[in-house]
């Protein structure tokens, strides 16, 4: 392996990995990791996405001059309930999709807190309301969603025979 190849490999680890990439793991994946490191440092140095050693690793952090200008710009990591997951995925296959709907099709009732989530996450929002008797709102996905989970639209979503065939489904013997 070539140094450059090294080090592009290095920065495609310390890209995906959440946190600091230990030295032990660089020394089973690169022949020379500190060469690899110090050839990744001088070349991020001065640039808006440094290299840091850190809890004994190193890592791709924003440039620490940077900090005051990027303040709004954190990102809050918050997971989401199972039954969040289920609404999402409703949403994302049967939308435009109402409340009462996504009950009917979940089996179970959808407490409030549920939709704000993903309200305030940005990955649904209200969709046009049904022509029907009391008007309900319905819900959709939004680009937000589709950025996130890397879809280009709601059509790339696997079927149900490709989410059988990954094994996130049982078959249709059972459960």
């Amino acid at each position: 392996m070539t140094p450059e190849d090294q080090e592009r490999l290095l920065e495609a680890l310390l890209f995906l990995s959440p946190g600091p990439v230990p030295l032990a793991a660089l020394r089973d994946r690169l022949p020379d990791p500190e060469a690899a490191i110090a050839a990744l440092e001088r070349r991020r140095e001065g640039r808006g996405v440094v290299l840091v050693r850190v809890a004994g690793g190193v890592a791709l952090r924003t440039a620490p001059d940077l900090a005051p200008h990027l303040a709004r710009e954190a990102v809050e990591v918050r997971r989401l309930s199972r039954a969040g997951v289920e609404t999402l995925a409703v949403v994302a296959y049967h939308g435009p999709v109402t409340r009462a709907e996504i009950e009917e099709i979940r089996g179970v009732g959808l407490s409030r807190g549920t939709l704000d989530q993903l309200l305030e996450m940005g990955w649904i929002k209200p969709g046009r309301r049904r022509a029907t008797p009391g008007r309900p709102a319905t819900y959709v996905c939004t680009d937000a969603f589709l950025d996130h989970f890397g879809l280009a639209s709601l059509q790339d979503l696997p079927s149900l025979a490709e989410l059988r065939a990954a094994g996130f489904l049982a078959g249709p013997e059972g459960r």
